[in-house]
């Protein structure tokens, strides 16, 4: 099961590393010492070989972070919210809340990143001039690096949905036509044309014996191809549910039940029978809190009978509320940034009603079946 990890904070921007990463990193590390720099420098020991390729890794890795961050600040400067920055196999991503609100930040945003790419390249171009006769390891570090992050940078202005250079041209296409699903339909087909490209010039160099470039490219040109599409339904999606309100996706006719109720009880009485995985708690009609299916599987069977709903529940004033005129995308993003199932509905300190992810995704799939 994958997994992440948190390795700091940067401008507020939780800083995280996929367990993917781990494979990604050993397997360029491999590369560099067991192929590159020997192919390059012959009469190097081992030990110097293994050094150099691990930091030239890291560093590679710090370059892609660099990337990211020149995205997110650019992102922050324009109030949007940057939850956090992920590396993991295929080099790193940006988790920005919403999507830009206009096709001029739409542009700054992505051109910023391929920027930062060659000017980090320029960087280590200057370095090499100056280490390339000092020291051979570290003017072979630099010289790689330098051309990695120009092929980065290179790489990302491809016109292509998800990469920077779609994101550039669906903002041009957006700010001509005002219309950000066709910009982003354009720039999503344009991106799987090129994924697919790029998957069947991996086949073609596998079969000609070049199985790790291949191989490579081949699943840079999948992921592409999934982003891009995915990219596309979020649109629709968005696009779907900003006319709606919460109370049009909510429930009203919400089952409550007391605090004082044992686990047991709760299981018994109100999830078996009725099948909801969540209940409003409450006391002479004031809402103390919501308990969950996710709470219930935290007390062991045998301590059910003896546990309180009020032991399990999460609390008022740690919840997160919506109103009955919300839209749709407010309330999706309320349960995506708390990563929750369910929204209680209130209006002037009265529950309307409880709304579900499962709520969302119904209206989602129905439309969809409609065609609409």
């Amino acid at each position: 099961m994958r997994t992440s990890w948190s390795i700091g904070r940067l401008f507020g921007i939780d800083i995280r590393i996929d367990s993917s990463w781990i494979i990604i990193f050993a397997f360029v590390t491999w590369m560099l010492a067991g192929y590159y720099f020997p192919s390059q420098y012959a009469n190097w020991p081992l030990w110097q070989y293994l050094l150099i390729g691990a930091t030239t890794s890291l560093l590679f890795f710090a370059s892609v972070l660099l990337h990211e961050l020149a995205h997110s600040l650019v992102a922050l400067k324009q109030g949007e919210e940057v939850r956090s920055i992920t590396l993991f196999i295929l080099g790193g991503v940006a988790e920005i809340a919403d999507e830009p609100r206009k096709p001029s930040r739409e542009f700054y945003m992505a051109f910023v990143g391929p920027l930062s790419s060659l000017a980090i390249a320029l960087v280590f171009l200057a370095l090499w001039y100056w280490l390339r006769n000092i020291s051979q390891p570290l003017g072979a570090l630099c010289r790689y690096l330098a051309l990695i992050n120009f092929i980065l940078g290179i790489f990302n202005l491809i016109p292509g949905f998800p990469m920077d250079g779609g994101r550039i041209l669906r903002a041009a296409i957006w700010k001509i036509t005002g219309n950000l699903r066709k910009a982003t339909r354009v720039a999503s087909i344009t991106g799987q044309a090129i994924a697919f490209l790029m998957i069947f010039f991996g086949i073609w160099q596998i079969l000609r014996g070049f199985f790790f470039n291949g191989m490579w490219i081949a699943l840079i040109g999948w992921f592409i191809h999934s982003a891009a599409t995915r990219g596309y339904q979020q649109v629709l999606m968005k696009d779907m549910l900003k006319d709606l309100r919460a109370k049009d996706l909510m429930n009203p006719d919400f089952e409550t039940v007391s605090s004082d109720l044992s686990v047991q009880e709760l299981v018994e009485d109100y999830v078996l029978k009725r099948r909801e995985r969540a209940f409003l708690v409450s006391d002479a009609g004031e809402l103390r809190g919501i308990v969950c299916l996710e709470d219930i599987k935290t007390v062991a069977p045998d301590r059910r009978s003896s546990t309180k709903v009020k032991d399990i529940m999460t609390p008022r004033e740690k919840l997160e509320i919506t109103s009955p005129e919300d839209n749709g995308n407010e309330v999706l993003s309320k349960l995506s940034r708390r990563n929750i199932h369910q929204l209680p509905v209130i209006e002037e300190g009265k529950v309307q009603g409880i709304l579900c992810r499962a709520d969302v995704l119904r209206f989602l799939h129905l439309r969809s079946e409609l065609g609409v």
